[in-house]
């Protein structure tokens, strides 16, 4: 049973995860980001059977057999298509919810030239080295 009317606390990242290692929570928004938004990061990372960030020890070796096949698929489309049945799995057994995602947003001007969007990661290609301004 969780209690509702529990205080709110917010702790500093290198008290979370020790927390976190030894499962002393009971809801809790881990807001770590990965360098890199592909699923080998982000599902492996935190929902694997034997990976050390799965702090809630979810445990599913059909879903890591998944996790597997999508990692050594080249194909996007059929590599999407496994990765939204691991989701599926993932959402039925109410393994790890997702509360909120993050979003971001980038502006551009007119005359910005040589600036291209990175499709893979928000963290990539801002040293802008080949970015002029045409002003």
């Amino acid at each position: 049973k969780i209690n509702f009317d529990a205080e709110l606390e917010i702790i500093e990242s290198t008290v979370w995860f020790g927390r976190a290692a030894r499962q002393e929570f009971a809801i809790a928004f881990n807001l770590t980001g990965s360098g890199i938004d592909d699923p080998d990061v982000a599902l492996t990372e935190n929902l694997a059977c034997k990976s050390e960030n799965n702090f809630t020890k979810y445990c599913n070796p059909d879903v890591d057999k998944r996790l597997a096949e999508q990692s050594a698929e080249r194909d996007p489309a059929k590599r999407k298509k496994l990765v939204w049945e691991i989701e599926r799995m993932l959402a039925e057994e109410v393994a790890r919810p997702i509360i909120s995602h993050g979003s971001t947003g980038q502006c551009w001007q007119p005359h910005v030239k040589g600036y291209v969007r990175q499709e893979n990661s928000i963290y990539n290609q801002w040293r802008l080295e080949q970015v002029w301004l045409d002003k």
